[in-house]
């Protein structure tokens, strides 16, 4: 049975300013990063803070490791992915941000958006995600 095309989701580009709207409906979001064994990917807890994102970790874990740098000032180059799918009716968002990310200083860290971690222990490395690109998809009925 061939499908209806006027029920056949469509898959849309979305703009910058719509991007950084549903980025900031969410709270849960994915880092990728190298971490020097290859492509990673990592959930964290994140908030938006103008255009970027910030977000805190384990200051022994892997997540923060691969984003030091050894350059003062410098960006560790990574992505930011968050979505939203409903399974069911076959529709939902994805945003990808590519950028560069600093761990904040305690200046920059007064200054930044609050962000609550879900997991309990030790999250007290923050870092900045700044979104040099932005791309978004929605997939929807028209």
């Amino acid at each position: 049975m061939a499908s209806n095309s006027s029920t056949t989701p469509v898959l849309e580009e979305l703009d910058r300013a719509e991007c950084m709207r549903l980025l900031g409906e969410r709270g849960i979001g994915r880092v990728a990063f190298d971490d020097g064994e290859g492509p990673t990917v990592i959930p964290v807890n994140y908030a938006v803070d103008g255009d970027a994102v910030v977000f805190r970790t384990s200051a022994s874990g892997r997540l923060r490791r691969s984003l030091l740098t050894s350059v003062a000032g410098g960006e560790v180059r990574a992505a930011f992915e968050v979505d939203r799918f409903d399974e069911s009716s076959r529709e939902g968002w994805s945003v990808l941000l590519r950028g560069g990310a600093h761990p904040l200083s305690d200046e920059e860290r007064e200054a930044a958006a609050h962000v609550e971690p879900w997991p309990g222990g030790d999250r007290e490395a923050w870092f900045r995600l700044s979104a040099r690109e932005v791309s978004g998809r929605r997939l929807h009925r028209p």
